[in-house]
């Protein structure tokens, strides 16, 4: 199965190193020129559980190539659209597309592009850090929840879980993965924005009083919406999730603090707190708190000049 990895951050390149470790034929597109040239050059610098250097093939998004078997996006949410007009040369009718953005309704974008047959949406809670180009820290471990959007798109679901798992990317073929996605997202929304708030590791934000006060509001909405959409989480099983994670993960700086104070960067915001807030508009919920985090988001990311 020929896989490409659209999007060669620092997941993309966790997930590209671990399946071409693995023996299997994988290529990663990327937009970042520095970064392209730096893994052409030198390969992928990997630091973290272990110290070593991998050569990797990695190509612009325009770049010609033969259509591939499996697209996993890896891009940011708000590069969604764009990059699957950008990738459109690199699929036909048969490519399966599967989708581990972060964040919650990707999949009526996508639909727009490629046939609900061919589409799957997974989560993961794999991490990693990209510390610059061509460089990337792994540490720890982690899984993937997965399905097709149409059930008879299991038989090759299960084929990928297989791939998966072959890379040891510990993959799972989940019928209820809205429920891992909506969970996802709660840890993306009391977790991110957070921490890229108060410039500030998982641990630090936790250790607080008023942080768990924070995290448990933040929560209480995207539980309430998702409930109000037809998704049940169990409210008290998920706040001891995000409780755990923290102590899993203490220091580890969130993939929006990586972009909103280190990187400088653009956030996917408006796909996590931003998009449970306009849920709750439509549905008639009050969110208070994502739309506060929401909207202290954008008024960094306008500060430091990211955000028109």
């Amino acid at each position: 199965m020929l896989t490409y990895i659209v999007g060669a951050g620092a997941m993309g390149c966790r997930f590209g190193y671990q399946m071409a470790e693995a023996g299997q034929k994988v290529v990663l597109f990327d937009g970042w020129q520095d970064h392209i040239q730096a893994i052409k050059e030198k390969g992928l610098i990997i630091t973290g559980d272990q110290d070593k250097t991998v050569a990797l093939d990695i190509r612009p998004f325009g770049q010609d190539a033969s259509v591939c078997d499996l697209m996993i996006l890896f891009v940011k949410a708000h590069q969604l659209e764009t990059t699957l007009q950008e990738t459109a040369h690199l699929r036909d009718q048969h490519t399966k597309v599967f989708c581990l953005l972060n964040g919650l309704g990707h999949e009526e974008v996508i639909k727009r592009y490629v046939d609900p047959h061919n589409i799957m949406m997974g989560v993961t809670v794999w991490t990693a850090v990209l510390l610059g180009p061509g460089q990337v820290r792994l540490k720890d471990s982690g899984t993937i929840n997965f399905c097709a959007l149409d059930p008879s798109g299991k038989e090759v679901g299960l084929e990928v879980e297989a791939l998966l798992n072959q890379a040891g990317l510990n993959a799972t073929y989940d019928q209820e993965v809205f429920k891992a996605i909506w969970t996802k997202a709660c840890v993306n929304g009391t977790m991110n924005s957070t921490c890229a708030l108060t410039d500030c590791t998982i641990a630090e934000f936790f250790s607080s009083e008023e942080g768990r006060l924070i995290v448990r509001q933040l929560m209480h909405e995207f539980i309430t919406v998702a409930k109000a959409k037809g998704i049940a989480l169990d409210e008290e099983k998920i706040y001891q999730y995000l409780m755990d994670l923290s102590v899993k993960l203490a220091g580890h700086y969130p993939s929006m603090h990586q972009d909103l104070v280190q990187q400088k960067r653009l956030t996917e915001i408006d796909y996590i707190n931003g998009a449970v807030a306009r849920m709750g508009a439509d549905l008639g919920i009050d969110t208070p708190y994502c739309k506060m985090v929401t909207e202290f988001i954008h008024v960094k990311e306008r500060q430091i000049g990211v955000r028109a």
